[in-house]
């Protein structure tokens, strides 16, 4: 809390330590009982590690549905809480936006205080929508609804639900191992800890806002340093699998969806891979996080799984219990919840309604217009619109080149509206939500290299295909 918070503020946060409800948690404290290397112990690396891996990773089909465990449960609590939902994503915004200005975290710097303000918005834009009062345009299907049933309401579900999980996944050693084995790969192309590529993963199968989660909890527990987690959070936390698959459908291109996958993955990678080495990646700080202990990754030495093991099992021996570790993640998956969603409602109708109703995106699209030219894009005119306009949502430009007879024009955007990675509609609200050093107009400026980086990329590769 600041120094100039009132007495009735601070008294709340001695009773309750807001400080402290970041929406990542401290790292766990060391149980002196346990020993790394008592076979009592191990188990459960295995079984709760295997278990976090099946829920975040192992598509399987129930009913019609193919999808990880997580979107599994999650569908299954939208159909279930259906009517409900509405108020309970509403009574969220406004916890939210209390939590923004009792926390004091509004007066931070001035993104933050923007962004207090757009959660106080949200809560009277989500009223409207759940009581149906307010301007008919509102009301579009392609507006309120929209942002309401197809962003902030699984988004409210995914967070905590995949929070639960992501201790089984975090938790137990299983990203230690990880990091050990994939350290040499990892820290040279994009300068991070061999555990970014579990970041990474989670955010292509789960989501980027579990992928985020992941990576400020190892940021404010010492494991990366505020620059490496504005590299991961700038070149990993991508849109999931399950919704690339609704990309893929919007534009026809189910039929090459292996292929289509696959470069979009490639692309991803090779970007951030350049990314890291320009401003403003290259001069963020190293820095580790205010107050912790840092806990940089050793270089392994000889044997490489023998080396993985006993790190893992090194981190076995200060892990908490399953049950604390569980309502420790659940706990900070609300917190980081409650945080996101105002964003995600208020920033993400005032973008779309500047898309729909405004030529602004169509004048920020003349940016690409002349890539868009020298790379022999067919109609460049609708496919710089369509890059501009994914700043606002990343959905946007799919449906703004659905049904356009170019393969190579859809293919194309596409993959960019993936690759872009920001956005403001959701991703760039759940950056500001966490500690990573990432300010609104360095977000905005890795967009635009990223879709710069990957059009360059992703168009000689679709005349190839097509």
């Amino acid at each position: 809390m600041s120094e100039n918070t009132d007495s009735r503020v601070r008294g709340i946060s001695r009773r309750i330590d807001f400080e402290n409800l970041a929406a990542v948690p401290s790292p766990p404290q060391p149980h002196p009982t346990t020993d790394p290397g008592e076979p009592s112990h191990k188990w459960r690396f295995f079984v709760y590690s295997g278990i976090g891996i099946f829920a975040f990773f192992v598509p399987f089909t129930i009913g019609e549905k193919n999808t990880i465990l997580l979107d599994h449960i999650v569908g299954l609590l939208q159909s279930s809480l259906e009517t409900a939902l509405p108020y309970i994503s509403l009574f969220m915004i406004a916890a939210g936006a209390v939590y923004q200005f009792i926390s004091g975290r509004w007066k931070e710097d001035f993104a933050r205080g923007v962004f207090a303000f757009l959660s106080a918005l949200a809560v009277l834009l989500c009223a409207m929508l759940v009581f149906g009062f307010g301007p008919a345009f509102l009301f579009e299907d392609r507006l309120g609804p929209f942002i309401l049933n197809k962003l902030v309401i699984p988004v409210g579900l995914l967070i905590p639900v995949g929070a639960v999980f992501l201790g089984l996944l975090v938790g137990f050693g299983l990203m230690e191992f990880i990091g050990v084995l994939v350290q040499r790969f990892m820290r040279p192309v994009y300068h991070t800890p061999g555990k970014s590529a579990v970041d990474a993963v989670a955010s292509f199968l789960g989501s980027y806002s579990l992928g985020l989660l992941i990576t400020n909890r190892v940021y404010r527990s010492g494991g990366y340093t505020g620059k490496e987690a504005a590299i991961i959070a700038a070149g990993f936390s991508t849109a999931s699998a399950t919704f690339m698959v609704v990309v893929a459908r919007t534009l026809d291109l189910m039929h090459i969806w292996g292929v289509y996958f696959g470069v979009t993955l490639i692309v991803c990678f090779l970007v951030s891979a350049v990314i890291v080495r320009i401003p403003p990646l290259s001069t963020i700080p190293d820095d580790y996080y205010p107050g912790v202990t840092p806990q940089p990754e050793e270089r392994a030495e000889g044997n490489i799984f023998a080396a993985a093991w006993k790190e893992a099992k090194a981190f076995l021996a200060q892990s908490e219990s399953l049950a604390t570790t569980i309502w420790r993640n659940f706990k900070d998956g609300v917190l980081m919840t409650i945080q996101v969603i105002p964003g995600i409602m208020a920033v993400g109708i005032i973008g779309l309604a500047l898309a729909f109703y405004t030529p602004v995106f169509r004048i920020l699209g003349l940016a690409f217009y002349p890539l868009a030219w020298i790379m022999q894009i067919p109609d460049p005119g609708l496919a710089s619109e369509a890059f501009a306009i994914g700043l606002s949502e990343l959905f946007l430009p799919a449906t703004l080149v659905a049904g356009n007879e170019s393969e190579i024009l859809r293919f194309t955007v596409g993959v960019v509206s993936i690759s872009q990675v920001f956005f403001f509609s959701s991703m760039i609200p759940a950056v500001l939500a966490t500690d990573i050093p990432l300010s609104i107009g360095k977000m905005v400026v890795i967009w635009f290299e990223r879709v710069v980086l990957s059009v360059i990329l992703t168009v000689p590769i679709a005349y190839l295909i097509f």
